[in-house]
């Protein structure tokens, strides 16, 4: 018998912000401490694999700078002087201020901000319970799948695809615009075994040669933003070469005949001057995908993080399309599966109690809303006071200069949740210490595949830290609303309901199998019996303003960005933030293989293999600037600068440099990190955050 075997083993899922919600195996040591992660292997789709920083995860339920004590400011703002105080104090404090701050300007005044630092539906979502029934200011979350999922819904109309685990059943898998090694590595996991079991071939399409693209049995590096003129170059050969499925056009797409002539001018020698590309690669990419009938395109989220990503995702998603690879067992094209899970979240989120002409705030815009923008804050008041669960905008946040800058005013209050001293909580008035997600319950959903899973808890927290969902509750009774509908309900008892409004099950039923399986059969995730719009078409031509979309921005804020250059038909349009004289450069911030987003930055084995804020760029570049590999180097734009030391890398195309992964902001040289130059600007049409696009100029220190 071998060690794993003889341990105490409990069951959870990877909280944490990734399509794979990982299905987990925890080595218990006792009550309070694990051991190794695993993935789980009777789970289909994780495999028994999952990436080495959750394997690691002991690093940071154990690790010796986790807050414990809820903490109140006892300087100047960020000046990092604290004093210890109770829950009861601190809750007191906060209720106290968040009352002061209505009364002052009006319950919008407070605005409850969170995200995906816990995927878990009840210690993620909870805080909306709060929010309506205190009235408090909306929350458009948009920093994450906006653009990604607006393009699909495109051309979909429906947000789900064929099963994840058919890319074992693939003949080739076209991995487009995600680091899936560093990223969500049960991709590679399916693709190799197809690799491995069908001779399937690898297609990567990327902005840059990293760990996934060495995978690739045929890699692309194309210039950001460019996607969709390689999708409509591919979709010309196609049709040009007798390769397109007619038949399959004819039955299941929305206008064939204008798509082809859209695309006469859309050549590859149109589309290597814009991308990069050979014209060679181009024919060779449309020629593997025009004869290889199992197809699977895996669309990430990466190439979509550009002002035209909505563009370039529907493009993509195009070409299945006119292969019909759709068709076929291993074939289609597959974004996210997150439309087909369906769970009522009323109770738990107090929908009941919203109050639709209360407004919405942006959150990627946190920088214009906090420093007072008119057009961030739709004509309500100023945001005097937060509570920030789940999420760190002073690093993760574009426009950080405007992020700190607000966060410094005097006038706002904030209330920051979290696990440890993270830049936000650094700029708090109240820290609490939080949980993690081994010691409390919860349950979880993945895009990336098709399984609920649960996460119990299965260890005791440290003295001190507390759930989001007891802040949510405590806040609730303090601020007179805890008697409203959704409060006074346990974190088991939201999850039965949630389960038992699904028909699959409570808690107990849950614990038991681990997991449930929520895949459509072939013919609804293939789109056989029709794609998601109400003609059962794929749509070529897309309602730029009409469509639906899970996360389209509520009507009381209206669309985004230049609306009317969007195209027709699939196009390469120059929404993106191009090169000029002044800003020769285009910067994309990729993830960092030990990182996820800013989570991980605190523990030691990633700190260390990661090393530290550098910048990727062409060896042609370096020398034409004198930047010596290793050297200091000053990236700029109207937005600010910061330094980073440089690494020459030719995996790039010259005139594209790559800062990896979000460093805390005192990893970087003068106290500011990579967000400094990322634009908080709205992109059309349902909005987003473009991170990946990103004018710079470069100069050597």
């Amino acid at each position: 018998m071998n060690q794993h075997a003889k341990l105490r083993i409990g069951h959870s899922a990877c909280p944490h912000d990734c399509p794979s919600t990982c299905a987990l195996e925890v080595e218990l040591l006792d009550d309070n401490r694990i051991g190794r992660v695993h993935g789980a292997k009777a789970n289909s789709y994780t495999a028994g694999v999952v990436c080495a920083k959750v394997a690691r995860y002991a690093d940071r339920v154990h690790h010796p700078d986790r807050l414990l004590k809820p903490l109140v400011r006892a300087g100047a703002k960020g000046e990092g002087a604290w004093k210890e105080a109770s829950w009861e104090v601190a809750l007191d404090l906060v209720a106290e201020k968040f009352i002061a701050a209505e009364a002052k300007y009006g319950s919008e005044t407070v605005w409850p901000y969170y995200y995906a630092g816990t995927m878990g539906l009840v210690q993620r979502d909870g805080i909306e319970r709060l929010r309506h029934a205190k009235k408090y200011s909306g929350f458009f979350g948009s920093i994450c799948t906006n653009l990604a999922w607006t393009g699909w819904m495109m051309g979909a109309g429906a947000l789900r695809g064929p099963d994840p685990r058919e890319m074992a059943k693939a003949d080739c898998v076209v991995i487009w615009g995600t680091n899936a090694v560093v990223t969500q590595v049960n991709v590679m996991t399916h693709a190799i075994k197809a690799r491995k079991e069908r001779g399937a071939k690898i297609v990567v399409i990327d902005i840059y040669d990293n760990a996934t693209m060495k995978q690739a049995d045929l890699g692309l590096v194309l210039k950001p933003g460019t996607d969709g003129a390689l999708a409509c170059a591919v979709m010309h050969v196609l049709f040009r070469d007798g390769m397109a499925d007619r038949a399959y056009l004819e039955k299941y797409t929305d206008d064939p005949r204008g798509l082809e002539e859209h695309l006469r001018t859309r050549t590859p020698e149109w589309a290597a001057a814009i991308t990069g590309l050979s014209i060679a690669e181009i024919e060779a990419f449309a020629q593997l995908v025009g004869t290889t009938k199992k197809t699977y395109f895996r669309l990430g989220y990466g190439f979509a993080r550009q002002r035209n990503g909505s563009v370039n995702i529907h493009a993509a998603s195009c070409i299945a399309a006119v292969t019909g690879a759709w068709q076929h067992e291993g074939g289609g094209a597959f974004h996210s599966n997150s439309g087909i899970f369906k769970l009522n979240q009323d109770v738990l989120e107090g929908t009941a109690m919203r109050d639709p002409n209360i407004r919405y705030l942006d959150h990627s815009r946190i920088g214009p809303v906090l420093t007072g923008a008119a057009d961030a804050l739709y004509g309500g008041p100023p945001v005097t006071a937060m509570l920030i669960q789940n999420t760190n905008p002073a690093n993760v946040a574009p426009e950080q200069r405007l992020v700190k800058q607000g966060f410094m005013r005097e006038d706002l209050f904030t209330c920051v949740h979290e696990q440890f001293m993270t830049d936000t909580a650094r700029l708090a008035d109240v820290v609490l210490p939080a949980t993690m997600f081994l010691e409390h319950d919860d349950v979880y959903k993945g895009g990336g595949n098709q399984h609920i899973t649960l996460g119990p808890k299965l260890i005791e927290p440290p003295e001190g830290p507390r759930t989001n969902h007891y802040v949510n509750e405590e806040l609730g009774k303090r601020l007179g609303v805890g008697d409203r509908p959704g409060f006074g309900l346990t974190e088991r008892e939201h999850i039965d309901i949630i389960l038992g409004k699904r028909g699959i099950g409570s808690f107990d039923s849950l614990k038991e199998q681990k997991w449930v399986d929520l895949q459509p059969g072939f013919d609804d995730a293939h789109f056989i019996n029709g794609f998601g719009h109400a003609d059962k078409k794929f749509h070529f031509r897309p309602n730029w303003t009409g469509q639906s979309a899970p996360n389209r921005p509520p009507k009381s804020m209206g669309l985004f960005g230049p609306v009317g250059r969007l195209p027709e038909f699939p196009d390469h349009v120059e929404l993106i933030e191009a090169a000029d004289e002044e800003h020769p450069f285009r910067l994309a911030t990729s993830p960092a293989r030990n990182f996820l987003n800013s989570t991980f930055a605190e523990t030691p084995v990633s700190k260390a293999k990661e090393g530290r804020p550098e910048l990727l760029i062409h060896p042609q570049d370096a020398a034409a600037l004198g930047i010596e590999d290793g050297g200091r180097v000053e990236v700029g734009n109207r937005r600010g600068d910061v330094v980073l030391h440089a690494r020459v890398f030719d995996g790039v195309k010259r005139g594209v440099v790559i800062a990896e992964g979000i460093w805390p902001n005192s990893a970087h040289e003068r106290g500011e990190g990579i967000n400094v130059l990322t634009g908080a600007d709205a992109p059309a049409p349902y909005g987003g955050a473009a991170f990946h696009d990103n004018k710079v100029w470069l100069k050597a220190l």
